[in-house]
C-alpha cells in the first residue's frame, strides 16, 4: 500500500476527489447563506455566483498532504504558511478588509518562512536574499490573486504552473515535494470541473492567496540545502514556471500607471479581457492562456538542464516575443469610450512613453541591440564547444560592442527603421536583408583591421548573419502574424458588410476594414459570381456563389452594407445587384481602389 500512496499519481488522484466532494459542499453552503459574488462593471461575470471555493482547494490539498506526503519542516512551514493566508483571504472574502491589512498577512507568512531558513539564495548577501524571498512571495500571491479575473484562468494556470514544478522536482529527485504538488494540483483540477466556463463558483481571496503562497514557497524547497546553484536555476525557472501571472500582474500595473488609474484597484484590463476584446471567446481566451503557460514551463525545464548563458539567451528569446505582444495588447481599449491619450496628456513622462509607443523607433533600435547580441552569441555557442571556458569568449566580449554598433549603423544607412511592421513584406525583409549583409561586411572589416582577425572564425560570422536575419525579420512578421490572428476589435455597433469580388481588390478592401476598425465595418464575407470561387476562404472569410439569392444572403448573414471591389462589373449585373439589395434593405456601395489622371490645371 505504501508504494501506491506514495505515488504521485495516486496522490493527485485523491486531492481530485476530495476537491469534487468539498467544493460541491462549499457551492451548496454558498449559495444557500447569500454568499455569492454579484456582477459589477469591473469585473466580467454576468449572474450571481458562488463565493469560497478556496475552502474546497484548501482542505482537499491539506488533507491529501497529511493522508499522503512524509511532512518535514520545511514543507510544513509552507504549508502553514498557506493556510495562514487562506484565513487571511477568508476574512478578505467575508468582510473585505483593506489592501494594508492583506499586506500585512502575506508579510507575516513570507516572514514564517524567512524565518525557517526557506530564501533564494541569490546574491550571496543574506539580507538581501531576504527581501528578494519576501518579494517573490508576495509577488506571486497578489499575482494569482489579480489573475482570477476570469472562469477557469488562475486555477488552471496554477495547476499547470504546480506541473511544471512538479516535473522539476522529479529531474531533482525530490520525492516529497512532488506529492506536495501532486496534492495542489489534484486539489485544483477538482475545482476547475466547477470552476471552468461556464463558473458555478469562485475561489475568492481565499483560494488564489492560498494557491500564490504555496506555490511560491514550493519553489524554495527546491533551494534548501543548496541543492540548486547558479542564476538560472534559482531565479530563472520558477520565473518561467509562473510567468503568466507574473507578466499578467506586470502588464496590468504598468498599463494602469501610464493610465493614471490605481493598479490594485479591480478591472476589466487584463491580458484575458485584452484577447475577448480582440474577439476570441471567454473560452478560447483561457485556452490561449493556458497555452502558453505549458510553453513558459516547458522552456522552464528545458533552460534548467542547460548551460547558464544558453539559458539566459533562451530566456531573453522569449522575453522579445512577450514585449511584441504586450505593446499589440497594450493599444486595446477595454473600456466603452475611455480616450487614454486624453488621459496622459497633463503627464509629461507618461505623454512621452506614450508617443515612444506610437512611434516605436527607439523600442526597435533597443530590440535590434538585444537580437545582434543574441545572434552573435549564438553563432558563438553553436561553433565553439565550451564557450566560456575557451580561448573564443574573450574575443567575443571584446568584439560585441563594436558588432553591435556597426550593425545597428547599417541597418540605420539601409533603411530597416523606415518600415511599418503591421505592413511588413518581401520588400522590407529584402530590407532587412541588405542591412544584415552590410553590417556583416563591415563588422568583418572592422575585425580585420582591428585585430588582423586572428583567432576569429568566418563560420561564426556566416551563422550569426543567418540567426540575425531571422531574428530580426521574425519580429517584424512576428507583429503582423499576431495582427492576423488577433485583428484589432471591431464595436459591437459596427455594420456588417460584404464585399462583392473575391479578388485582389477584394482582399486590398478587407485589409484596409480590418487596419481600420474606428470605420466600424466588420466584413462577414464574400461573394463571387465566378463559380469556382464558391465555398473557399479568403483570411477565414467564405466566399459565398454569386449565382445564389443575394437577397436571402444579406438577410442570413444581417449585412447592412455591400461593398463592390471588383471591377469592370457589367451595368446589367450591377443593376441586378442593388435590386437584391433594396429588397434587403441593404446599401450598396463602391470600394474600388483605382488610380486615375489628375486634369491640367
Amino acid at each position: 500500500m505504501d508504494g501506491i500512496t506514495t505515488n504521485p499519481i495516486f496522490v493527485g488522484a485523491a486531492a481530485a476527489a476530495l476537491s469534487l466532494l468539498f467544493t460541491y459542499a462549499v457551492r451548496e453552503v454558498a449559495i444557500k447563506r447569500g454568499i455569492v459574488a454579484k456582477p459589477k462593471t469591473d469585473r466580467w461575470h454576468k449572474r450571481p455566483t458562488a463565493m469560497l471555493g478556496g475552502v474546497g482547494i484548501m482542505l482537499a490539498t491539506v488533507t491529501a498532504y497529511f493522508a499522503f506526503v512524509p511532512t518535514t519542516q520545511e514543507s510544513l512551514v509552507v504549508m502553514g504558511g498557506a493556510v495562514l493566508l487562506f484565513f487571511v483571504g477568508l476574512i478578505d472574502d467575508l468582510i473585505n478588509i483593506r489592501p494594508y491589512q492583506k499586506l500585512i498577512g502575506q508579510l507575516a507568512g513570507a516572514g514564517i518562512l524567512v524565518l525557517f531558513g526557506l530564501t533564494l539564495p541569490l546574491t550571496g548577501n543574506a539580507l538581501i536574499d531576504i527581501w528578494i524571498t519576501v518579494f517573490w512571495v508576495i509577488g506571486i500571491t497578489n499575482a494569482i490573486n489579480l489573475l482570477d479575473n476570469m472562469d477557469g484562468l488562475a486555477a488552471g494556470i496554477a495547476a499547470i504552473a504546480a506541473f511544471s514544478l512538479s516535473l522539476n522536482f522529479a529531474s531533482n529527485s525530490l520525492t516529497n515535494e512532488l506529492l506536495l504538488t501532486a496534492a495542489l494540483i489534484g486539489a485544483l483540477v477538482g475545482f476547475l470541473v466547477y470552476n471552468f466556463n461556464p463558473a458555478t463558483i469562485f475561489m475568492g481571496d481565499c483560494g488564489s492567496m492560498f494557491i500564490g503562497f504555496l506555490l511560491s514557497g514550493a519553489v524554495l524547497l527546491n533551494q534548501v540545502g543548496g541543492r540548486s546553484r547558479g542564476i538560472v536555476p534559482i531565479l530563472a525557472v520558477p520565473v518561467l514556471i509562473l510567468l503568466v501571472p507574473i507578466f499578467d500582474t506586470t502588464f496590468v500595473t504598468v498599463i494602469r500607471k501610464l493610465w493614471g488609474r490605481k493598479a490594485s484597484q479591480g478591472g476589466r484590463d487584463h491580458t484575458s479581457h485584452r484577447l475577448v476584446a480582440l474577439g476570441l471567446t471567454e473560452r478560447n481566451a483561457v485556452l490561449m492562456l493556458y497555452a502558453f503557460a505549458v510553453i513558459a514551463g516547458a522552456l522552464a525545464l528545458f533552460v534548467g538542464q542547460i548551460g547558464r548563458l544558453r539559458g539566459l539567451a533562451m530566456i531573453g528569446a522569449f522575453s522579445v516575443v512577450l514585449v511584441i505582444i504586450g505593446v499589440y495588447l497594450s493599444r486595446v481599449k477595454v473600456y466603452e469610450g475611455e480616450d487614454e491619450e486624453s488621459a496622459v496628456k497633463d503627464k509629461a513622462v507618461f505623454a512621452f512613453l506614450l508617443d515612444l509607443t506610437y512611434k516605436r523607433r527607439i523600442f526597435e533600435v533597443f530590440l535590434d541591440a538585444f537580437l545582434i547580441m543574441l545572434a552573435y552569441y549564438s553563432a558563438y555557442a553553436l561553433v565553439v564547444r565550451n564557450l566560456e571556458s575557451s580561448t573564443a569568449w574573450p574575443l567575443f566580449l571584446t568584439t560585441l560592442p563594436l558588432v553591435i554598433l556597426l550593425k545597428l549603423g547599417a541597418f540605420l544607412v539601409m533603411g530597416v527603421y523606415r518600415g511599418v511592421w503591421r505592413y511588413t513584406g518581401l520588400s522590407d525583409l529584402v530590407t532587412i536583408g541588405k542591412g544584415v549583409v552590410l553590417g556583416s561586411v563591415i563588422s568583418v572589416l572592422a575585425i580585420l583591421l582591428l585585430y588582423r582577425f586572428f583567432g576569429f572564425s568566418r563560420t561564426v560570422f556566416l551563422l550569426d548573419a543567418i540567426l540575425l536575419f531571422i531574428a530580426v525579420a521574425g519580429s517584424r512578421i512576428g507583429f503582423r502574424l499576431i495582427r492576423q490572428v488577433l485583428p484589432l476589435p471591431v464595436s459591437e455597433d459596427s455594420n456588417r458588410v460584404l464585399i462583392f469580388g473575391a479578388g485582389d481588390g477584394g482582399e486590398m478592401v478587407l485589409r484596409e476594414l480590418n487596419n481600420n476598425p474606428q470605420w466600424k465595418m466588420a466584413a462577414v464575407g464574400f461573394v463571387d459570381d465566378d463559380p469556382r470561387m464558391a465555398n473557399k476562404k479568403i483570411h477565414g472569410l467564405t466566399v459565398f456563389d454569386g449565382a445564389g439569392s443575394l437577397t436571402d444572403l444579406c438577410r442570413r448573414e444581417k449585412v447592412s452594407q455591400l461593398l463592390i471591389s471588383a471591377r469592370n462589373v457589367p451595368p446589367e449585373r450591377l443593376r441586378e445587384i442593388r435590386d437584391a439589395c433594396d429588397l434587403a434593405e441593404v446599401a450598396v456601395k463602391k470600394a474600388e481602389i483605382r488610380i486615375e489622371p489628375l486634369e491640367k490645371i
